[in-house]
C-alpha cells in the first residue's frame, strides 16, 4: 500500500510540474526560461518514476495483474 501512495504522489508531482510550466508559459508569454525548467523537470522525474516501477519489478515488489479483461489460458493441443 505504501508503494501505491508512493506512485501516485509521484504522478501528482509530474502532474504539478506540468500544470506549472503551462502557467509560466501563459503568464511569461513565452519569454523567460521557467517553463523549459519545468518541462525539463518533468521529463526527469517521469524517468525516474519509469526506472524506479522498472527496479520495482525486478525487485519482485509489484506484479502485473493482466488489467481489467481476465484473458482465460490458451489451452495446448494433446500431441
Amino acid at each position: 500500500m505504501l508503494l501505491k501512495i508512493f506512485i501516485v504522489l509521484f504522478l501528482l508531482t509530474i502532474l504539478y510540474s506540468l500544470a506549472s510550466s503551462f502557467f509560466f508559459l501563459v503568464r511569461d508569454k513565452g519569454e523567460g526560461d521557467r517553463t523549459v525548467r519545468r518541462l525539463t523537470w518533468r521529463i526527469g522525474l517521469s524517468l525516474v518514476l519509469f526506472v524506479l516501477l522498472w527496479a520495482f519489478h525486478h525487485l519482485g515488489w509489484i506484479q502485473p495483474n493482466g488489467g481489467p479483461v481476465q484473458v482465460p489460458p490458451v489451452s495446448q493441443p494433446a500431441d
